[in-house]
């Protein structure tokens, strides 16, 4: 990697020819498949825009010009030319680098991002910023076609016609053509109209025709129309002129010489404009050019001489797909909608079942939602399969257009609570104290495969909007209790005893507070011997997160001196601060104790890591309980409620 380790900041690019450009790409990419394949990571996207970055990096001066990357999961490339080389190996491991742009990390990270369509309006505020403040810097924005298919991008493209400012967006092309090639004449007319002597030359004509006595203003306006029908010849579209971009393109993304020819002239240019770069997902690994969707995200350890392995057990997603499967047979009304994430929420095999009855609408999930509630009042069983960290995008639409109405929708809120590499922006730590209190919305936490699937069924034959939300982790071992029947807002046992404690938990954290149970009978956390009298926990599956049947609930912990409540998410506004509440209403003797999140998101560490520093391990909680028998608190971060009432 001799000219990688050359590679302190991208002023070093400068230093490098062509044909050295092009080896560095290479000693780029497999620095990036060596990593990703041991820490996990995003591959696919990162393969295809390695000259892109390098291009990039070599005709902008970043961070005087600022390189505004939407969504993030590509800046592989940007992290390694931009000083971060020798911090590489700790991609997206707990204390190490981010898989995404952070600010804390380098200056050359203007904007933090993680979610899709948002680099346009973002680079735009950056320019304005910048034009007010006198900063002469360029802003480049990077977007690709999946992220233009979002709606807040098509508002930050008009606002930027609008203003008129020289906002560059490179739009990374990786699957289909917006624009297809239509020859050599095309790409000539492309090019001619990025140049700085063009638009030197049209400006003076402009001027000269408008300054015509009388017929001016008619004359440059038939002047443009005849613009726009002579670029209709030659042009698919010409959405961006209309407006006010000019357009660049398409170029092959893969060419470095090309880029940087293209991105000098438009560093000239005093307008917006758009330049269409073609690139190729995976390029350089031939799996992953073969299958970027496969390749796109990989977990940690997933590979084998790049191959990627099954998992050994199945997920919460994978139930959730074996679910929609069988309900799907039985009920020829049930539709799914995901928002761009077909295989990311288990839904490939669905499709490939029922064929029509599955929506991928893009990455537009205030679309996917509403869109789900007119189904559903056409008739239909909408599912829409959404990322508890994409579900934030979507909070009016759930509010107004299905909570509102009681529009039977079902959401299927997957990656919720701790999810790991990905780092803040992905944690769905969030959606409890969002969604908990709208109106005519059930929340319910199923806690195994088994039970999914009877949460999925009982929400479909509800008639009522709800919400199953469960995490990106294995299913556990099944126990009885989770094919018991649902009933509406009660829980159910799974250890019942004459304990003085009661672990409440919900949807994934139930099998850690199981564990945690039969560690304390099997002698507790820390000692091998048998526990003290009296020391021991049961475990009290909510199931209902909203609404909560509050008598069933008071009755169920009236006989504990103690309750630990386990929270998969925010303990601000969370359930365990209503169940808090509730018991203080009621009068209850006991004394609550909430684990959880505080308000600020982790950074990147693997799912046990992040639960085990809140003490949301199966050690921790059995801790946390011998702990309070001896009158002491141990483990993780503890939120403490003591309920005051009778008896207390």
């Amino acid at each position: 990697m001799a000219l990688l380790d050359s590679i302190t900041a991208p002023s070093d690019l400068r230093k490098l020819g062509a044909a050295e450009l092009c080896a560095l790409a290479e000693e780029i990419r497999g620095v990036i498949i060596s990593t990703v394949t041991k820490n996990g990571g995003h591959l696919a996207s990162n393969l295809g825009v390695v000259e892109l970055t390098l291009a990039l990096h070599r005709s902008f001066d970043s961070p005087a010009d600022a390189i505004v990357w939407d969504v993030g999961h590509q800046t592989y490339a940007h992290k390694l030319v931009t000083g971060r080389l020798a911090a590489f190996d700790g991609l997206r491991m707990k204390g190490g680098i981010s898989g995404f742009p952070k600010r804390a990390e380098s200056e050359h990270d203007v904007f933090e991002t993680g979610h899709a369509s948002t680099s346009i309006s973002a680079a735009l505020g950056l320019l304005e910023a910048r034009v007010r403040t006198g900063d002469p810097g360029k802003v480049v924005a990077v977007i690709g076609d999946g992220a233009l298919t979002g709606g807040m991008a098509f508002e930050g493209l008009s606002h930027a016609g609008q203003l008129g400012l020289p906002l560059i967006i490179v739009l990374n092309d990786n699957k289909m053509s917006i624009s297809p090639n239509v020859g050599a004449l095309s790409r000539y007319l492309s090019r001619l109209s990025a140049t700085a002597r063009y638009q030197a030359v049209r400006r003076k004509i402009d001027r000269m025709v408008r300054g015509l006595p009388l017929v001016g203003d008619l004359a440059y306006d038939l002047m443009m129309r005849g613009k726009k029908a002579v670029k209709a010849l030659f042009f698919r579209e010409n959405f961006f002129s209309d407006l006010g971009f000019e357009y660049v393109g398409p170029i092959d993304g893969h060419n470095i010489p090309s880029l940087l020819n293209v991105f000098r002239d438009v560093r000239a240019l005093g307008r917006p404009v758009v330049v269409h770069v073609l690139t190729r997902k995976g390029k350089g690994f031939d799996l992953a050019e073969e299958d970027p969707t496969r390749y796109h995200g990989l977990s940690p350890m997933a590979c084998s001489d790049g191959i990627v392995e099954p998992r050994p057990a199945a997920s919460f997603t994978e139930a959730f797909a074996a679910a929609m499967q069988n309900r799907g047979c039985a009920d020829p009304r049930l539709v799914a909608v995901t928002a761009a994430m077909t295989k990311g929420t288990g839904l490939e095999g669905f499709r490939a079942s029922f064929p029509g009855r599955l929506h991928d609408v893009g990455i537009a999930e205030q679309h996917a939602v509403t869109f789900a509630a007119g189904l559903a009042a056409g008739g239909l069983h909408p599912v829409v399969a959404i990322y508890s960290t994409f579900m934030q995008r979507a909070v009016d639409q759930v509010f107004h257009d299905v909570a509102l109405p009681g529009l039977p929708v079902v959401f299927a809120v997957d990656r919720a609570g701790a999810v790991g590499e990905d780092g803040e922006t992905h944690q769905g730590i969030y959606d409890i104290p969002i969604f908990r209190s709208f109106p005519r919305l059930s929340i319910l936490a199923p806690a195994s495969a088994v039970e999914l699937e009877l949460c999925l069924n009982w929400a479909l034959d509800s008639g009522a909007p709800a919400i199953l939300r469960y995490p990106k982790a294995i299913c556990p071992r099944e126990e009885a209790a989770y094919a018991s029947a649902l009933v509406p807002g009660r829980g159910v046992f799974l250890r019942r005893s004459d304990a003085p404690t009661l672990l409440v938990a919900m949807g994934g954290l139930v099998s850690l507070a199981v564990e945690a149970s039969d560690l304390l009978l099997r002698g507790g956390a820390a000692r091998p011997s048998p526990p003290l009298g009296g020391i021991g926990a049961d475990v009290y599956s909510l199931r209902f997160l909203s609404p909560l049947d509050e008598d069933a609930f008071v009755e169920a912990v009236h006989p504990y001196r103690r309750v630990i409540v386990l929270e998969e998410g925010v303990v601000s506004g969370g359930v365990g601060e209503s169940l808090t509440a509730l018991a203080v209403r009621r009068g209850c003797r006991a004394v609550f104790r909430v684990l959880g999140f505080p308000p600020e998101p982790a950074a990147q560490a693997s799912r046990e890591e992040l639960l085990e520093a809140v003490g949301l391990s199966a050690i921790g909680i059995a801790s946390l309980v011998e702990g309070l028998d001896a009158g002491e608190r141990a483990g993780g971060r503890i939120y403490s409620f003591r309920a005051a009432g009778a008896g207390a």
